[in-house]
């Protein structure tokens, strides 16, 4: 049997002009800007004519630890926003912006897949309304005025040798990882080590997604801190003067944008954070947003819910105020049996065994959920045509164990009417009220603690194991009255553990933190483990190589 590709789906779909869908939601033309016939911008200044309407319940998608078999996360919360309509609920979606890294690398992009997408996909995917260059943009333009500011005279009396500001392009290349710049005599500048992050891993995507509003933006911009001087005292952005012209670049860019699902539902797709080495979710405006527009509204959080999800509700939920009322936590079966050491070409067998061996690294999550955090959640099993009833039916019988459903959702191949089942049983744990949610840690508790206490309690690690750098910062931060904000650690995504080797739900480990850096504006500490890098690199094979256009315009090979 043959099976179209996503672009091939998406290229022949029928969808709406983007004014109707807007109409969907209660807005007016005069409400959107237009970015072509199938995009549109939203200026956040509406959420004022709506702040005294009740929010949207708030339902979080998230996942087991990715692997090469593939979860559907973001297929899952499309098909699911698609479903929740199809029962009658006035729902919407908000996702996050795909990075062109991964895109021309190996991930592939982050606007579902099958008959769940939103679209334009292509659109979405490649450049989209440009939010991520006006981020490098603004990346780029405090990195140059740290620079022109030493070569001019240096008042501030920056140490070159202690700049942590790094400039950023959103293209996965390892090369700029390290670079020496202002080589070639007095002229150029002061030569000195710098590098490069991934868009999505600069502090400016972080500030962007969290600010609440322009003037919360520009008041986190100029907290940035961007090095330290010869004596040692922090350098922040506003010291610069950088702040009003980086929200300038940021103006248009700020503004949720909104399209729409293959089945017509609205769908804001804003910001985008990566979740192993940022806090990996959308846009607070965006979400905030859609909570006032809409009765439902499904997210996502990047990756494994020990990632995303941890971030999403112990970062983003308390700068946000909001809560969610019920999490979906994907999985698949060939993703489980992979977990119980099953190789890739070896999934579509029946292999009971091995789907036992790989189930605890899900039932950790459903616990860290459950029990941890307190919130309702129900179990999405991307089904996959290989499945076996034998091996759905273990799946569900371990997650009753828990008290937690485990639902079948064919949205891949149906769209919403595949996740039917899924959306019932979200309105009812919803409807039934049980929701008891708590962040892990206190903001009060030291830095080194609250870097402990995700370790123990959402990885299931025996501790930590801090460097002599590690500690040195985290006594200098505390000392400049950082101890008091949520922490972001950088972890690999396919493990528990900061290993990516150790698959399951590994014990007897403990998390290896090299160094920690402060996001002052983005009001977080970022805990660095294991071998996690801001700045990817591209696979043998890149998606790049198969990525064509035809002298029409139209492209190929794009998933």
């Amino acid at each position: 049997m043959s099976y179209k590709s996503d672009i091939e789906i998406a290229q022949e779909a029928k969808i709406e002009h983007i004014k109707d869908v807007a109409t969907k939601i209660g807005l007016c033309e005069d409400d959107i800007e237009y970015y072509g016939k199938y995009k549109a911008k939203i200026d956040y200044n509406l959420l004022k004519r709506f702040e005294d309407k009740k929010d949207a319940k708030l339902i979080l998608t998230t996942a087991i630890n990715p692997t090469p078999a593939g979860e559907g996360k973001t297929t899952t919360t499309v098909g699911l926003g698609d479903a929740l309509r199809r029962l009658g609920k006035n729902a919407m979606i908000a996702l996050r912006e795909p990075s062109l890294g991964p895109v021309f690398g190996i991930k592939g992009g982050a606007a579902g897949g099958g008959y769940a997408q939103v679209v334009p996909m292509e659109d979405i995917n490649l450049h989209f309304t440009g939010d991520f260059h006006a981020i490098g943009a603004a990346n780029n333009l405090l990195a140059a005025m740290i620079d022109n500011h030493i070569y001019q005279g240096n008042e501030l009396n920056i140490d070159p040798r202690r700049i942590t500001w790094k400039r950023c392009v959103d293209m996965n290349d390892r090369q700029l990882r390290f670079v020496v710049d202002g080589l070639g005599g007095k002229a150029n500048g002061t030569p000195r080590e710098d590098g490069y992050d991934i868009t999505v891993a600069s502090e400016i995507m972080a500030v962007f997604c969290l600010a609440n509003d322009m003037e919360d933006l520009k008041n986190r911009l100029a907290r940035i801190i961007i090095g330290y001087t010869y004596d040692g005292k922090p350098v922040t952005a506003g010291q610069l003067k950088a702040q009003g012209a980086m929200a300038a670049l940021l103006k248009d860019a700020f503004k949720p944008n909104l399209v729409q699902t293959l089945e017509g539902t609205p769908a804001f797709v804003h910001g985008g954070p990566f979740a192993n080495i940022a806090h990996g979710c959308n846009s607070i405006i965006a979400t905030k947003m859609a909570l006032k527009l809409a009765d439902y509204v499904v997210t996502e959080a990047g990756f494994g819910a020990d990632l995303g999800a941890e971030k999403f509700l112990d970062i983003k939920c308390r700068m946000a105020d909001i809560r969610p009322d019920a999490v979906v936590i994907v999985a698949t079966i060939r993703a489980l049996k992979y977990n119980g050491g099953v190789k890739k070409e070896d999934l579509n067998q029946e292999n009971l065994d091995a789907l036992k061996k790989g189930l605890p690294n899900l039932l950790k999550h459903v616990e860290n959920i459950t029990e941890k955090y307190g919130i309702p959640a129900v179990v999405a099993i991307n089904q996959f045509p290989t499945d076996t009833e034998r091996e759905l039916a273990l799946v569900q019988e371990e997650c009753n164990r828990l008290g937690v459903n485990a639902v079948l959702s064919e949205v891949w191949a149906k769209g919403g009417e595949g996740g039917l089942e899924l959306a019932k049983e979200v309105v009812r744990i919803i409807e039934e009220g049980k929701n008891n949610f708590k962040p892990i840690y206190d903001l009060d508790m030291g830095i080194a603690d609250k870097i402990t206490t995700i370790a123990k309690e959402i990885y299931g690690a025996d501790g930590v194991e801090f460097a002599p750098a590690a500690l040195k910062e985290i006594n200098t931060l505390e000392e400049l009255g950082f101890k008091n904000v949520p922490v972001c650690i950088a972890k690999t995504q396919y493990s528990l553990t900061d290993d990516p080797k150790l698959l399951g739900r590994p014990t007897g480990f403990k998390i290896n933190v090299r160094n920690v850096k402060i996001s002052a504006g983005a009001g977080f500490v970022v805990a660095l483990t294991g071998a996690i890098m801001t700045m990817p690199g591209l696979p043998k094979r890149p998606a790049a190589e198969k990525i064509d256009v035809d002298v029409n315009g139209k492209i190929a090979g794009l998933f």
